[in-house]
């Protein structure tokens, strides 16, 4: 088994694309993942996997989705271990300072933050951008409305990765090493 994260882009965000989490922890399971959990009301699920690639779970995740609740959802999945790793790696570190300006993206394929790439080229300042295979980092100086280093990213990006900002990315790294968590329902 296999601690897997799944991060589920646009959920629960204004009145469309809602989902409850008890629902969501539902599906998951009703895929034959254990242990599963939900964090937040954003589309965090931490669950137990056997086998499979993060392709092959994503798109799993997303038809069930598709099927049950009606809309189409773009999943991005990463194990514990890849998780760990885009904590470990940061390179933004100031971003850390002030979490909630400061985003980590992922994407359920890497070409799609290759895509961001050409956008290193750039200068931003305040902001910053950093992208890696795994993850994409974005520290918004003026918060997220203002910033055009996120919109750029989106646009880069065709919106297909998904973001959470740095203390969610925290708590769903200590969920899923954990391997505990209190089911949330938002």
């Amino acid at each position: 088994m296999t601690t897997c994260i799944a991060l589920l882009r646009g959920v629960n965000v204004g009145r469309a694309k809602r989902i409850a989490m008890a629902d969501l922890r539902e599906l998951v399971e009703s895929l034959g993942h254990r242990n599963v959990r939900t964090l937040l009301n954003s589309g965090n699920v931490v669950f137990d996997a056997r086998g499979s690639s993060a392709g092959k779970l994503g798109q799993s995740i997303e038809t069930a989705i598709q099927a049950r609740f009606g809309f189409a959802v773009r999943v991005a999945i990463v194990t514990a271990a890849e998780l760990s790793a885009i904590v470990r790696t940061n390179p933004l570190p100031h971003g850390a300072g002030d979490p909630a300006r400061y985003l980590v993206a992922v994407a359920a394929s890497e070409a799609t933050l290759a895509k961001a790439k050409a956008l290193l080229e750039e200068r931003w300042a305040p902001e910053a951008i950093a992208v890696d295979k795994r993850a994409a980092y974005l520290w918004c100086a003026h918060g997220l409305i203002e910033s055009k280093v996120l919109k750029a990213f989106e646009r880069a990006t065709e919106s297909e990765a998904t973001t959470r900002n740095w203390t969610t990315i925290l708590k769903l790294q200590a969920a899923a090493g954990a391997g505990k968590l209190t089911p949330d329902d938002g």
